[in-house]
């Protein structure tokens, strides 16, 4: 049993009950972070630069799978200045 499983009370978790959970931790959308970067490897494609590591899953999930909490490191990257298409054109 999890830390986290042990703090909302299940004792038995099943394929729908990991979902769930999954679900009620906010997981960090990496897509959006400064850290996040897309690798050439084929065999792992997503990568972290906060955390210094390469991964074939999204790095957010592996840090919350490997800790337990979720990502410390996240900041979202600036949105442009200037509307919704800034560089110009039609």
């Amino acid at each position: 049993m999890s830390r986290l499983e042990g703090k909302l009370g299940i004792s038995q978790s099943t394929e729908m009950d990991r979902k769930e959970l999954n679900m009620a931790v906010d997981i960090p959308n990496c897509l959006i972070c400064i850290h996040y970067f897309i690798t050439y490897d084929p065999r792992r494609p997503y990568g972290c630069r906060a955390m210094g590591f390469k991964s074939r899953r999204n790095p957010g999930r592996v840090v919350y799978e490997s800790s337990g909490i979720a990502c410390q490191l996240h900041l979202p990257k600036k949105k442009p200045a200037g509307g919704p298409n800034p560089g110009g054109g039609a």
